[in-house]
């Protein structure tokens, strides 16, 4: 229809202007002769020419020969707008990081005739070859997992509890299967078999022994049985990476070319290490002396290295930054190591610990034989004679052998453009709906989603429970649950087996705090939690019961006692707008349902931020006193400290509730 509305535009004007040019022709002619043109009877047109019959003749001519030049005029204009359709179309297939045979197909689907086949037979092997090189790539999933983290393998196990029946097929950029990422950075470090580097077998806290791996290759199915398999199952596609998403047509390209179709689509690609710009820019040998900890060959390089060097700097003092130090420290003296940990803050984990805490922590971290190096900014890493120097804005000088760059991780957002997904300016990674929904049948979980917390705002978060959490409701949302996610996630960090914490919500040491600590025992430990709750990943233990509120008991309290300041265990909320936004657990275990319970209830604490500063209230436990009638602590002895008492009235509701829900054990 198309082609006959463009064939009539071009033919009609060329008509109109040949009946003109005939019509004014044959007046100029009557003029020329001096005559005008005889009425014609009508009999006499019906039965032949009479006067002016050569006029006639002329103009029927005249017309007969516009037609036929118009028509050969517009089928030679249709044919060179079909030659540079084709011609076109091949020169997008022909494009950069586009394959010779995608170009080839494209061709001869447009060309559509045996002549392009036979003037060009070298292409005709092409298929073959692709296809045998692809061998393993299945043409279709029903379900897609893109990445092979935790958060991936989270949802491919919820989808077939949903759907017993389902394919599923996860592709990783890695060679190696599902893994969980928690113990690269801190039970590896600690085992007593040498062999646990290859076979990535460790022990717990709790004595007992587990892999890294979330289940065996006896767990999964071919990719290439994925469509053959009666009850479906889990494929993993080991080292390819996903490169281009075609929303549209529900198709997925990977690095070797090959395509795979699917139905429904989840991406968890997590992220990648940051690195110091001073870093990248420093050449090729500094980064070959560098490493940035993320994957199990990270893992494996750096415990090698560690057994090959003299001196070894962490730079960062975040989660991962302090759990490497504390690592490494521990083995120093055997080794003969030299460890030293540097960051910008005045202690370790300074952005996230109230000061107190962090001071605290730093030198938990220095008894471990980590050399610290505060309020270190990085200006310049160079190598000179076998040694990485690195220097500072401040003049100092640090030689060391190798570097270990912690500081942060950057969200995968790769396909955002291809797949036309919204990537959030403020946090990075894919902006999703309450569902964890990019948009039509494409999910996100895990570090990637950028997600709306109902009481905390947008936000990302990069911790193993969050991938659990996020992962299993994505992969239950793909199979028709539509339900939103409202989970609080925690996470944990662990400086070795004696001391460790556990937190939930927004913690950022820029907060107002309250501190609530107190003396440990030999239970308030990360290996005494293990051995309570069975395993060594923490958020696995958890359950989601409801916390019930108890009402608190009151006792006179006894005559204040001062004494030297012990943050054994303690817990500390994070305030925004005189409400808790977090919560950290500090050698206090499986409370975390009770934490999650406070922040839900977003309950107002009035007048916590008119005392400059941290309040930090340090008690012993057991039992509960009260100071001026207001202010509910725990106490076994008589002998309590509490700093900062002024203005901290409204502190009632915050202690009867470590109390009454038993926050730590009585």
């Amino acid at each position: 229809m198309f082609k006959c509305k463009a064939v009539w535009n071009k033919l009609a004007p060329l008509v109109r202007a040949s009946s003109t040019l005939c019509l004014q022709n044959a007046r100029k002619s009557v003029l020329r002769h001096g005559r005008r043109l005889e009425m014609v009877q009508k009999a006499q047109m019906s039965s032949g020419p009479a006067g002016g019959g050569g006029e006639n003749t002329l103009y029927y001519v005249l017309v007969g020969a516009t037609c036929l030049g118009t028509g050969v005029y517009a089928y030679r204009t249709v044919s060179g707008d079909k030659e540079r359709y084709n011609e076109r179309m091949i020169d997008l297939v022909n494009r950069p990081k586009q394959g010779p045979r995608a170009a080839e197909a494209v061709t001869e689907v447009v060309a559509g005739s045996k002549e392009a086949a036979v003037s060009e037979p070298a292409p005709a092997a092409e298929p073959v070859e692709s296809t045998a090189a692809h061998s393993d790539v299945p043409e279709h999933a029903p379900y897609l997992l893109i990445g092979g983290g935790t958060a991936s393998f989270a949802a491919a196990r919820s989808i077939r509890a949903r759907d017993p029946g389902a394919r599923v097929l996860i592709v990783t950029e890695e060679s190696e299967l599902p893994y969980m990422r928690p113990p690269l950075s801190k039970e590896l470090w600690f085992s007593d078999d040498p062999k646990a580097t290859e076979t990535l077998r460790f022990k717990q806290w709790n004595g007992k022994e587990r892999s890294i791996y979330f289940q065996p290759p006896s767990f999964y199915i071919s990719p290439t049985d994925l469509a053959k398999v009666e009850n479906g199952g889990v494929a993993v596609l080991t080292g390819r990476k996903v490169v281009h998403m075609d929303v549209r047509e529900n198709k997925v390209k990977l690095s070797d070319g090959a395509e795979i179709s699917y139905e429904k689509c989840l991406i968890a690609t997590g992220g990648v290490p940051r690195n110091l710009q001073v870093i990248d820019r420093a050449g090729e040998e500094v980064m070959k002396r560098t490493t940035l900890f993320r994957k199990i060959e990270d893992f494996r390089s750096l415990e090698k290295i560690s057994r090959e060097v003299k001196s070894i700097t962490i730079i960062g003092g975040g989660f991962l930054g302090s759990e490497l130090a504390c690592a490494l420290g521990r083995r120093s003296t055997d080794l003969g190591l030299e460890v030293i940990q540097m960051f910008p803050e005045k202690g370790n984990m300074g952005k996230v610990l109230p000061e107190y805490l962090s001071n605290w922590t730093t030198e938990k971290v220095r008894k471990e034989g980590v050399n610290i190096i505060m309020d270190a900014v990085v200006k310049n890493v160079s190598y000179k004679n076998d040694k990485l120097e690195i220097k500072l804005k401040d003049g100092r000088l640090i030689e060391t052998d190798h570097v270990v760059a912690a500081v942060g991780l950057e969200p995968s957002v790769e396909l955002a453009k291809s797949a036309g997904l919204e990537v959030d300016s403020d946090f990075g990674g894919y902006r999703v709906n309450a569902e964890l929904q990019a948009r039509s049948n494409i999910w996100v979980a895990g570090d990637a989603a950028c997600f709306y917390d109902i009481k905390l705002g947008r936000r990302r978060v990069e911790h193993h429970d969050h991938a659990v959490v996020s992962g299993r409701l994505a992969g239950e949302n793909m199979t028709g649950a539509s339900k939103p996610y409202w989970h609080q996630s925690m996470f944990w960090s662990d400086l070795g087996p004696d001391v460790g914490y556990e937190a939930i919500g927004i913690v950022d040491s820029s907060l107002p705090t309250v501190g609530v600590f107190a003396k440990a025992t030999a239970k308030d430990t990360p290996k005494a939690a293990t051995e309570q709750s069975g395993t060594g990943i923490r958020s696995e233990s958890e359950t989601e019961a409801v916390a019930v509120t108890l009402k608190a008991e009151t006792t006179a309290p006894p005559p204040p006692v001062q004494q030297k300041e012990d943050y054994g265990k303690g817990v500390v909320f994070y305030l925004r707008d005189n409400v808790v936004v977090g919560i950290v657990l500090w050698n206090v275990f499986n409370r975390m349902p009770i934490a999650r319970k406070i922040i839900k209830d977003g309950e107002q604490h009035a007048d916590l931020n008119e005392e400059k500063g941290n309040v930090c209230i340090v008690a012993k436990t057991q039992s509960i006193c009260n100071l001026n009638d207001n202010i509910y602590l725990y106490n076994n002895t008589p002998e309590y400290l509490v700093n900062v008492l002024q203005y901290v009235n409204t502190l009632t509701s915050l202690c009867v509730f470590i109390k009454s829900c038993k926050l730590w054990s009585m």
